[in-house]
């Protein structure tokens, strides 16, 4: 008889980024670290593009966002190009039944993605409380066919929850690169309420994957769409906004590989993959996996054929996560891509990064920020206030990424850092026409929401 294939849960916030107690920011998440404790934690991982609609495509499509035709928001009328390019089409294929149970936003409507089941009316806010109950009803009794379960939370998307007892502002760890002041501790506080009721929503499906007695047969994967939405962080393509968590357990996922550095190929240099030491001579330990390695949202659709033994789409553009779970490899790429063209206003960018910098690039010669792209909230009103939005961005941006990890100093233009700018300028202007970015053929005038 063949053994029947994982379930797969893909678990997902809006907004949170990296903030999370696992990846060391003062966060009251419980339920987030226990799930880390036995877990592959990738502490390097990104989106595609730091804002919604463009980053879930990706990672649902395994394509660049201009090539999965999202290049914004779904709401404001952009599109998939293909919907058969989703993941949900591949696993049915496989004999997955496809279930949506809150957040999705890939289409302006859940119904029009192609799930088989919705857990709520359409028009339902996608919150812990409409969305646990849901899914916890479910799970009680869960259909004979391997399951693919989308379970979406909303709350650290703006607005945030009040702040409780717990989150006093003086008390609160305020994002980076964020400056520590009253106002900024305030939006933090409400952040960190709205962080600790998504955590306590995360817990309650955990608990309801467990309690259906599936847990061991279970693929289960925790991420979010982008960095938090804070001025420089959110719609941005420095590690504030592309840094994302990302975390995954379950059947083919080792629980103690070990760590998993990257490494560099000489001083200088731009950033090479490297085969790992063989994996008996990287000591197994209890607790996470933690994984150090460059790795992009576009590898989750790549890995999961992989782990459930089904052939590899030729349109993905990812890579397999396999070989750095299993301490096979310590790098699965030279380098990972993001992008951003439209958010709430027309901010062309995409950027390169190797395991050791960042090359960012804009593409058109906007005089100022675009305070649009940027949620409005305490944060915003002082950064407006002390004259942020009047600041000329920079076209071109380098970090070093080791030297400098709050990528705030920009190298472009150093004599010191021109070879590695020059290569990284070139890398990305292949990619862009390996892909059929349409930038190349210059500015974009047609925006949905118009």
């Amino acid at each position: 008889m063949a053994r029947r294939r994982p379930n797969i849960f893909y678990i997902h916030t809006h907004d949170t980024g990296r903030a999370i107690a696992p990846y060391g920011f003062k966060a009251d998440t419980p339920n987030l670290s226990r799930f880390a404790s036995s877990a592959a934690v990738f502490r390097n991982a990104h989106c595609a593009a730091p804002s919604c609609s463009p980053s879930r495509a990706a990672m649902l499509t395994g394509r660049w966002p201009h090539q999965a035709g999202m290049l914004g928001l779904a709401h404001f009328g952009h599109r998939l190009s293909d919907p058969r390019h989703h993941l949900i089409h591949t696993l049915r294929e496989a004999g997955y039944i496809s279930v949506l149970g809150g957040m999705q936003h890939v289409a302006d409507r859940a119904d029009r993605v192609g799930y088989d089941r919705l857990l709520l009316p359409v028009d339902t806010e996608p919150v812990v409380d409409t969305v646990c109950p849901a899914f916890e009803a479910f799970m009680n009794d869960p259909p004979e066919e391997p399951i693919f379960a989308s379970v979406g939370f909303t709350e650290t998307h703006r607005p945030f929850e009040e702040p409780g007892a717990g989150e006093p502002p003086a008390w609160c760890q305020v994002p980076a690169p964020m400056p520590d002041t009253p106002e900024t501790r305030e939006d933090a506080s409400a952040f960190a309420a709205s962080l600790r009721r998504v955590d306590e929503g995360i817990g309650r499906v955990l608990d309801a994957i467990r309690n259906a007695g599936i847990w061991d047969e279970s693929i289960i994967i925790i991420t979010t769409d982008h960095g938090p939405p804070f001025p420089e962080m959110k719609c941005n393509l420095t590690v504030h906004g592309t840094g994302v968590m990302l975390m995954m357990r379950g059947p083919g996922i080792p629980e103690t590989a070990g760590s998993n550095a990257a490494v560099e190929d000489g001083a200088g240099a731009a950033g090479t993959v490297e085969p790992a030491p063989p994996p008996g001579s990287i000591e197994p330990r209890g607790g996470p996996s933690l994984i150090d390695s460059l790795v992009s949202q576009v590898d989750l659709y790549p890995t999961l054929c992989e782990l459930i033994g089904v052939e590899k789409p030729e349109w993905l553009e990812g890579e397999s996560l396999l070989p750095l779970l299993r301490g096979e490899r310590r790098q699965v790429h030279e380098e990972i891509f993001a992008e951003c063209t439209y958010h709430v206003e027309y901010e062309p960018m995409r950027a390169v990064r190797t395991p050791r910098y960042l090359y960012v690039r804009r593409f058109d010669e906007r005089p100022a920020i675009v305070p649009a792209n940027c949620d409005d909230g305490p944060s915003k009103s002082l950064f407006v206030r002390e004259g942020w939005i009047d600041r000329r961005p920079a076209v071109e941006e380098l970090y070093d990424t080791l030297l400098d990890p709050q990528e705030r100093r920009n190298l472009a233009g150093s004599p010191q850092y021109g070879e590695v700018m020059g290569d990284l300028a070139g890398r990305l202007q292949a990619w862009m026409a390996r892909t059929g970015d349409p930038l190349l053929d210059g500015p974009l005038t047609r925006n949905p929401r118009r």
